[in-house]
């Protein structure tokens, strides 16, 4: 498997946010940092719209 084409400032950015040493993410499949990803973004939404629940 080849590794991820992606500019090193991504993949430190991305390491720090996923919480996985560089090495990992660099190597890791494709299909799972997306998966990942995804994760990530649905927990940035639930928190984005839980204050505006309480405001109402």
């Amino acid at each position: 498997m080849r590794p991820l084409q992606i500019s090193p400032d991504t993949a430190i950015k991305l390491s720090k946010e996923l919480n996985v040493p560089i090495e990992h993410l660099m190597h890791m499949p494709q299909h799972i940092l997306m998966q990942r990803l995804a994760e990530m973004a649905q927990k940035e939404a639930a928190a984005q719209s839980e204050p505006s629940k309480e405001n109402e």
